[in-house]
């Protein structure tokens, strides 16, 4: 829940730092897919128990700390909230190849960097695991996360922020097709309300003559 909330700060940061307006559809997408949003990280915290609805944050999940990984996760909301601000600056002058070179490549020094600096080990794994890690570079992030790139060059950021928040809606199907772990009502629920957000936020203005 916390992670998708990138479109509430990107539609609050727009009009200040990139001059961009938000529509009323836009503001209405938003506020649904938020919507939505809430409801499937609800899903995660409350159960039903004996016929009374229960809330923890901790009793229905297996993390041991399950406040920083709130935390973690507000965190990378607003790294991706910048991420995609300075994204549609820089994209409006420069082509797609030339950012995603720079950005991928600055990405993965880092990455690198920081793993020999922690004293992870980068060999060792399986054939198995190789081939899923360059499955992952090739699909969700050369394929995938450059369309949002594409789309910053042509979309406001605000909206592109709010197609990005589909994810958990892949997320569920894949998790359904190869986990076979079926999504409970609330869960379903807020699937359909952030679909439906997403698709009114995109949908083309009417412009009066």
């Amino acid at each position: 829940m916390l992670v998708t909330t990138t479109p509430l700060w990107v539609g609050l940061a727009a009009p200040f730092l990139l001059k961009e307006q938000l529509s009323s559809a836009l503001k209405t997408g938003i506020a649904l897919a938020m919507l939505g949003s809430v409801l499937i990280g609800v899903a995660d915290v409350v159960a039903v128990i004996d016929g009374r609805l229960s809330f923890s944050l901790t009793e229905f999940t297996d993390q041991s700390n399950p406040l920083l990984g709130n935390v973690l996760a507000l965190g990378g909301a607003l790294a991706a909230s910048i991420y995609l601000i300075i994204g549609r600056r820089l994209r409006r002058g420069m082509s797609l190849l030339t950012y995603i070179t720079v950005v991928y490549t600055t990405a993965a020094c880092f990455l690198v960097a920081m793993a020999l600096g922690t004293g992870l080990d980068l060999t060792g794994y399986s054939t198995v695991a190789y081939f899923v890690m360059v499955l992952m570079a090739l699909f969700p992030q050369l394929i995938g996360h450059s369309s949002y790139n594409w789309a910053l060059g042509h979309l406001p950021a605000a909206t592109v922020s709010v197609a990005v928040i589909g994810e958990p809606i892949g997320a569920t199907i894949l998790a359904l097709l190869i986990f076979l772990e079926v999504p409970g009502v609330i869960t379903l629920a807020g699937s359909t309300l952030l679909l439906a957000g997403i698709v009114y936020a995109t949908r083309p203005e009417r412009r009066t003559a």
